[in-house]
């Protein structure tokens, strides 16, 4: 059974729907303490149970932790894996009152700022540090990152293990004619690189940090466009027109707001961007856009610069100008068609080699065997 904070539009959300459906050798169970967002119903079509407590974000009620505590005990489940902090907490010590033996934390977290991360956010992983001798038999995080800001936080780390995020490398793979068409249907001609960031409109992902580092390419006179792609990232977001304003970015930055061909938008794009400031743990959008060769530049953050190893560029976050030199790099190697190439192909096998979603799969089998 698999205990989640909720099932909405998240990097975490995504990996569990991708172990799900795609793990034949266990049957699986999914409850979300919140509702079924997005990835509820996608779930079921895939016929996974799914059970929502519909707690409100941020309340606790008695009433739904019995539910959860009945459903434990009706469904007896050999492994309980809980994702993200409250989850851990909630159903972690739920699981235990339950009688369940084998309990699994998921932390996808690498960030603990305060004046960035919420308060009680801190506060249940600091809780958590004090329980991790107690209730979990084994925790997974999915970012080297994540074991050293928990071990510092107080986690015992003797339990932990890394188990990087897979990828659906079927799902997730070149297809430059998927690419034409939305360049074409964006009016972008082949011959100007296409720019583009995929994350929701959130302070961690800094879209500002990214339209000042355009700016400064437009003021070096380096032509481009970019497309940005996510939750509220559309002609609705004031915020971000104001910044395209001010860096006289009309016609070179377009808004496209949340879409569900994520595949086609990576294999449309030259180049995919990061600009995220902080509390990255292992950011997917790096993985799928390589998986789709697709260079990416990253600000450094989380496992990052892990994932992008030597195939792109990494920047430290918040630097507007060194993100802007590091994105003028690349475009100078893909005006090199053999060089840029080979980047390209270094790119989806990074992926293949040390992301696949086989080698994730079989890794948290041999945690839940424990």
């Amino acid at each position: 059974m698999h205990i989640i904070t909720g099932l909405s539009d998240g990097g975490a959300e995504a990996v569990l729907h991708r172990l799900c459906i795609h793990d034949a050798d266990h049957q699986h169970t999914v409850v979300s303490l919140m509702d079924a967002g997005k990835y509820g119903p996608l779930l079921s079509e895939a016929g996974i149970s799914v059970h929502c407590l519909n707690m409100p974000r941020g309340r606790v009620r008695v009433g739904a932790l019995r539910r959860l505590w009945q459903l434990l005990r009706q469904l007896q489940p050999d492994v309980v894996q809980t994702w993200m902090y409250h989850a851990d907490l909630l159903g972690g010590v739920v699981a235990r009152l339950a009688g369940i033996r084998s309990v699994v934390w998921g932390i996808h977290h690498t960030t603990l700022m305060p004046g960035k991360s919420p308060r009680s956010t801190i506060a249940v992983a600091r809780l958590l540090a004090r329980l991790s001798r107690l209730v979990p038999t084994r925790i997974v995080a999915c970012a080297e990152e994540s074991v050293a800001v928990h071990g510092k936080l107080g986690y015992d780390t003797t339990k932990m293990r890394v188990i990087p995020n897979g990828y659906d490398l079927a799902q997730f793979a070149p297809d430059r004619s998927a690419g034409r068409t939305l360049r074409a249907e964006w009016g972008v001609p082949a011959d100007i690189p296409l720019l583009g960031m995929v994350g929701r409109f959130d302070p961690q992902k800094d879209h500002a940090n990214l339209l000042a580092a355009l700016t400064v390419l437009r003021r070096r006179g380096v032509p481009f466009r970019c497309v940005l792609v996510g939750t509220d990232v559309d002609v609705n977001n004031a915020a971000l027109k104001m910044l395209i304003e001010e860096g006289e970015l009309q016609g070179a930055v377009q808004l496209l707001g949340r879409r569900s061909d994520i595949p086609a938008v990576m294999n449309a794009l030259d180049v995919h961007v990061l600009s995220s400031a902080f509390g990255e743990a292992f950011p997917n959008v790096l993985a799928e856009a390589m998986a789709c060769g697709t260079p990416c530049v990253t600000t450094d953050v989380g496992d990052a610069a892990l994932i992008v190893g030597d195939t792109g560029w990494v920047v430290p976050p918040g630097d507007s100008v060194a993100l802007a030199n590091a994105l003028e790099e690349a475009l100078t190697v893909w005006r090199q068609p053999g060089e840029w190439s080979a980047r390209q192909k270094a790119a989806r096998q990074r992926i293949v080699d040390h992301f696949s979603i086989e080698k994730m799969i079989q890794a948290y089998h041999s945690v839940w065997a424990r």
